[in-house]
């Protein structure tokens, strides 16, 4: 994932975040962290950085410090940037493809877990009850949580297991950016329904 916000380009490494975490005692894995990030923004949590990290703190019992603060507030920014990026930049956090399928299916499904937590804590201050969401919108979250459920095959060769990892994960893209993008157009049409009209007075 890159961060095109800057002049330096940023790359989010998978190994890199798993070590400051372990460093830092916690129990959650760097896909579990930005599934939790995607989670929140896709429920249309506010896109400023200490937001997600204060977040994360409440979704995953989470209190960063230190480099690692920095990195999770920037992955959140550039997160909040590329699921609204009309090239479909969007990919979750995983691990490499040369880690063991099973590793990365295990992953997988850590990312969708996060991602339903998060989701769940910024509907929850909200106030968003289940009938609220549109039907794209909660058969993509039902969809989420059985890929959190996720395991790898143990029938699959290893081409067909490999086939099956790469769909789930391009299904996984679409129905984030889907979910995201629906409440960002509802957030966007609430902004204009608070809009005075233009000569209407205020009072």
């Amino acid at each position: 994932m890159y961060d095109d916000l800057t002049d330096e380009v940023t790359v989010f490494d998978f190994d890199e975040i798993a070590g400051h975490l372990l460093e830092q005692g916690a129990q959650a894995s760097p896909s579990q962290v930005h599934g939790c990030l995607c989670g929140l923004l896709s429920a249309g949590a506010p896109a400023q950085a200490e937001y997600g990290l204060d977040a994360l703190a409440q979704t995953l019992d989470l209190v960063l410090h230190g480099e690692l603060a920095s990195r999770i507030m920037q992955l959140y920014t550039v997160s909040h940037a590329v699921l609204q990026d009309e090239e479909f930049t969007f990919f979750p956090l995983l691990p490499d493809d040369e880690e063991e399928i099973s590793q990365r299916t295990v992953a997988l499904s850590n990312w969708c877990d996060g991602f339903l937590a998060g989701f769940a804590y910024t509907a929850a201050g909200e106030d968003k009850a289940g009938g609220a969401f549109s039907e794209l919108c909660s058969e993509a979250l039902r969809d989420i949580a059985a890929l959190a459920q996720a395991e790898a095959g143990e029938e699959e060769n290893d081409e067909d297991a490999e086939e099956h990892y790469f769909e789930l994960v391009e299904y996984l893209r679409v129905a984030v950016v889907n979910v995201f993008l629906e409440h960002l157009a509802t957030d966007q049409e609430q902004e204009q329904d608070f809009m005075p009209e233009a000569g209407r007075p205020l009072h």
